[in-house]
């Protein structure tokens, strides 16, 4: 980070005399992000690290699932167990993946019945999504248990203006297909939209080709969606609606149990519904806004293995979860008048009460040995919250929040953030900090669950952590343009104690305990380069260091300690767009499966990996536009989790129609 600092102390006269001329041309129009601070806020202005992928980046960039659209994200690493349907866990900033709160509309999605309450990112498609908002560092303080490594809030398509209809057709190989269509507007006083989708593709053997036990056999995907999204606003200001989502995906699985095994007969089927309903006003001519909703997410599973001969595990499973989660929140923002040096000034509150349930049953065999087990279990918590944000002499803007969660189980919990941004207009430089504490209560399964050899441990504690964060980033003017490349810095540290992780009892089953502590620490930082309003290029690069210093803990694993990212998206003439992406990560500490697909209990070294992507479309009309898109050309070998290839070179080509 000094070099970093002290080439653009070199080159900063080299652009001062381009400055005054660029102060009126160009620039890229400002991000607003919610998720942050709970108040649409200028992301230049929030402590934190946030990246915003909206709606034109997950066309422009081909993305149609939810795993694509992560990978590249500075301090985010997502680990899938093969391709679309496979299980995908998220990594911010080397915490766990179950320290990764995931919200749709701000409504958590993290799936109760799983074993360690995490989310799978591997199974969602993005037809209905408008953008994804990623925070970056301890943001309990604003949205409680889970987020320890930070928040990602999949933002739900909504109806504005005029009636707006679109269609999207693809085929590709191998074997690919995809269709959807939304439809959105308003009418009256009503708003609505309307969003559907079917893709399926033949898929990829997630088996790697070096294992001796690759026998080609591919694992498939198939999804259906289906969202509605309604509101009616009797009276300015004020909107009742009605938010209802069903998703279904079935996919192929192989048995990695013992011996890696490519189980033709191994599927995976997760049914996912969502709901919500509520009631935003803004009173006293906007100074008060206020929410409230009670939604319910029900998201069931079910694996099936039959008993083959030719596997060598002597496994089967026949295992179906259900989580339930039911949630009322109460949320408010009041706009204050400016005062002296304040300006821009608001205080946020709420409250909210969730309850969750976890059902699993369990019928298996284990290397020929039948296994039965289930549960079912509850808990619940209810919190408040406030925070406050304002902007001082037009330069300084600072962001507190605090909340209280009591707990059914994991105890009580209070968490507090507070960070700022100071501005630099002189040097056109911005410097952040902040500060945060946040939580995790135990999972059901960690705290009850049995099966495939665990056993709960309802003694355990609630994990809890701090992390800092300060960074610096500049607008360096060129080319004619106020912002012709922007630098940015950020390194951050945290701390969590009483992480839970598993240990083998004496009875020889696999149960979590509280180790003592885990500390992860880093650098993101990332180049942009704007040298004309058709060409944009993104260099990012993010360097991560984990220490468990617990005596008796499985080594943390699955984190590497450098990613990088090399995306551009150039216009050369009107409507052709070319958007290439190249992914590299480095080798990270993995349970290796070797060559005879036998998995390793003593962690070692993975290989790197290096991924390359291209989406080219081409606006035939203003209405009509033709895309071809491009996964893994180069054919990687690159295995995220050891034993899970990536899936082959893909193609994607089709239209996309909006009237």
């Amino acid at each position: 980070m000094r070099r970093m600092l002290l080439c653009s102390v070199l080159i900063l006269p080299a652009f001062a005399a381009q400055a005054q001329e660029a102060a009126s041309t160009d620039i890229t129009l400002p991000e607003h992000v919610v998720t942050a601070t709970r108040i649409p806020t200028l992301a230049e202005q929030i402590p934190a690290g946030v990246t915003v992928i909206d709606r034109q980046t997950i066309e422009t960039r081909g993305y149609t699932t939810l795993a694509e659209a992560l990978e590249s994200v500075p301090g985010l690493h997502i680990v899938q167990s093969g391709g679309p349907g496979g299980q995908a866990s998220v990594f911010i900033r080397g915490t766990q993946p179950y320290h990764v709160l995931v919200m749709r509309d701000g409504v958590a999605l993290n799936d109760p019945s799983d074993p360690n309450g995490a989310f799978d990112f591997g199974v969602d498609t993005l037809a209905d999504v408008e953008r994804i908002e990623v925070v970056r560092g301890p943001m309990s303080g604003l949205y409680g248990s889970g987020a320890v490594g930070g928040v990602i809030n999949l933002i739900t398509r909504k109806g504005r203006f005029g009636p707006h209809a679109s269609v999207e057709l693809a085929g590709g190989l191998p074997r690919a297909g995809l269709l959807g269509a939304t439809l959105s507007g308003t009418e009256g006083l009503v708003d609505y939209s309307l969003a559907a989708e079917t893709r399926s593709g033949i898929g990829f053997d997630i088996t790697p080709r070096r294992v001796s036990t690759y026998t080609g056999e591919r694992d498939g995907y198939r999804s259906q969606l289906a969202t509605v999204n309604l509101g009616i606003t009797p009276v300015a200001g004020t909107r009742f609606y009605l938010f209802l989502r069903y998703r279904s995906s079935v996919f192929g699985l192989d048995d990695v149990s013992g011996i890696e095994y490519d189980a033709p007969d191994y599927t995976g089927r997760d049914h996912s519904f969502t709901g919500r309903l509520g009631v935003t006003s803004k009173l006293f001519d906007g100074v008060w806004e206020t929410g409230l909703s009670v939604a319910h997410l029900d998201t069931q599973r079910h694996y099936t293995l039959p008993l083959q001969a030719a596997n060598p595990n002597i496994d089967a499973y026949d295992d179906r979860y259900d989580g339930r989660r039911t949630a009322l929140e109460w949320t408010n923002t009041v706009h204050l008048a400016d005062w002296g040096p304040a300006r821009a000034s608001a205080l946020t509150f709420g409250a909210d009460h969730a309850e969750d349930r976890s059902i699993t049953n369990q019928n298996d065999i284990y290397g020929g040995y039948p296994s039965v087990s289930g549960f079912d279990a509850h808990a619940q918590h209810s919190s408040g919250n406030a925070g406050l944000q304002t902007t001082l002499f037009g330069r300084l803007t600072l962001t507190g929040g605090l909340r209280q969660e009591n707990a059914s189980y994991g105890g009580d919990a209070f968490t507090w953030r507070l960070g700022g941004v100071l501005a630099l207009p002189e040097i056109w430089s911005r410097l952040k900090l902040s500060y945060g504490t946040a939580f995790r209560a135990p999972s059901l399964f960690e705290l009850f669950g049995t099966g495939g050899g665990a056993v709960g441990n309802p003694d355990l504690r609630p994990e809890r952590s701090e992390g800092e964060e300060v960074g610096w980033a500049i607008d360096l003017p060129a080319f004619g343009r106020r912002d012709a490349a922007t630098i940015d810095a950020t390194l951050f540290a945290n701390r969590i104690r009483d992480l839970i992780t598993y240990i083998i009892t004496p009875a020889g089953l696999y149960s979590e305990q509280n180790a003592p502590s885990a500390r992860t620490s880093g650098i993101e930082a990332s180049v942009t380069l704007r040298p004309a309003s058709w060409a944009e290029a993104v260099l990012a690069w993010t360097h991560t260091d984990v220490s468990d210093t617990g005596t008796n803990a499985p080594p943390l694993v699955r984190r590497p300690h450098n990613q990088a990212s090399a995306s551009l998206r150039a216009t050369p003439w009107p409507g052709l767009t070319i958007a290439p992406e190249l992914l590299y990560v480095s080798g990270a500490l993995d349970y290796l499966v070797d060559n005879n697909g036998i998995l390793s209990y003593t962690p070692a070294m993975g290989k790197d990996g290096l991924i390359l992507n291209l989406t080219v479309s081409y606006a035939v009309t203003p209405h009509v536009t033709l895309f071809v898109d491009g996964r893994n050309l180069g054919d990687s070998r690159y295995e995220p989790a050891s034993g899970y290839q990536t899936p082959g070179p893909g193609f994607l080509a089709g239209a996309r129609v909006k009237f």
